[in-house]
């Protein structure tokens, strides 16, 4: 492909998907229209596979590299406007800005013949990522994975916390407030606190944010049918490495201190995940990031993505990397910068270039 008509054609596939209102669970019309993208400006294949992803390939080198975005947003249209170098959109930052940025850097690769290059817009990530949930159990591993996720063009994430929902549910017999008998709402309030003292002491003893648990209240209710009383609060948990989902059950039972309130653990809880600093993936990514005049930075966040989903699984070198700033992340003010867009591209395809030069030479 002729790399001269690259900017224009890159520049209108992120203004396509951000024009392509995608909640999660709703994606299918973005879905084929990026498909039609694809095959369009010159990827060898793309489909839409079982799960309702985008599925694009380019080459057949022996070095697979799978770039793995997510084309669905969080709810809430935003009108797509451009305000000089700033693109405003639903999903500009999280994360339409990174899997169109992966979907230019692969085209920009295509030339690279030591390479398969797999772009993936996964479906459903921001709920229960039931895309990559497909794609780690139907998918040969790769010998490199790039999540796409916003961390700025020069800073390279590397782990993302766990996460573990609960419901705190009381039932209790219905008596005279005069009884003073605590009632079922009163009992999961007085569990949650306990919790919340829990993880406070548990922090205490760790400085780093990503190594704490960071606990939130998220929803509450109650009612009764004039017998029994039904109270539940739906609570979450952002955890760090060394709490596993196999001990956390028993961790936040022993710890709710009433014995009448049951936690019940809602689906979709992931590990946290943390990816080593010495791979050829890493190395490469902060040489692409200096070539472009940047000053790499390394990130963890105190977030869930889909690399907790896939990369645990895979075992192969994996690095989150994409263009925009997270604290915009599911904001009314989502917005990107396309000067900062069009360098990520620039880096990406910068790791291709020296994953496939260090595949050709070893």
């Amino acid at each position: 492909m002729d790399n001269s008509i690259n900017d224009s054609v890159f520049t209108d596939t992120l203004l396509g998907l951000l024009h392509h209102h995608s909640p999660s669970g709703h994606e299918s019309a973005a879905v084929s229209w990026l498909v039609d993208q694809m095959l369009t400006h010159g990827y060898d294949k793309a489909e839409s596979d079982a799960a309702g992803n985008v599925v694009g390939r380019i080459g057949n080198g022996p070095l697979h590299i799978i770039l793995l975005g997510h084309i669905d947003t969080v709810p809430g249209k935003i009108e797509v406007r451009r305000d000089g170098d700033l693109l405003y959109g639903r999903g500009a930052v999280d994360a339409k800005g990174c899997l169109a940025a992966f979907t230019a850097a692969a085209l920009k690769g295509r030339d690279l013949s030591a390479l398969s290059i797999t772009v993936i817009g996964a479906v459903r990530e921001e709920s229960d990522s039931a895309g990559a949930a497909f794609v780690r159990e139907q998918y040969q591993p790769p010998d490199y994975l790039i999540i796409g996720e916003p961390s700025r063009w020069d800073q390279v994430t590397l782990g993302y916390k766990g996460s573990a929902q609960y419901d705190l549910i009381a039932k209790r017999s219905m008596t005279h407030p005069a009884s003073q008998h605590a009632t079922a709402s009163e009992l999961v309030v007085s569990a949650w606190q306990n919790l919340v003292t829990w993880s406070e002491g548990y922090n205490s003893e760790r400085e780093k944010v990503f190594n704490q648990i960071t606990a939130t209240l998220q929803t509450m209710g109650s009612d009764t049918d004039g017998f029994v009383d039904n109270a539940r609060l739906r609570v979450g948990f952002r955890l760090p490495p060394d709490i596993d989902l196999t001990d956390i059950d028993e961790i936040l039972q022993k710890h709710l201190g009433v014995s009448s309130v049951l936690a019940r653990r809602y689906p979709g809880a992931v590990n946290a995940y943390r990816s080593p600093k010495n791979t050829p993936l890493v190395r490469a990514a902060l040489s692409a990031i200096r070539a472009e005049g940047g000053n790499p930075r390394f990130a963890v966040k105190s977030g869930t993505s889909d690399m907790n989903i896939v990369a645990p699984d895979w075992g192969c070198p994996a690095i989150a990397y994409g263009p925009g700033d997270s604290n915009l992340d599911h904001t009314p003010a989502e917005h990107i910068s396309l000067t900062e867009y069009r360098t990520s591209i620039a880096v990406l395809h910068r790791i291709l270039v020296q994953l496939s030069n260090r595949q050709r030479c070893c």
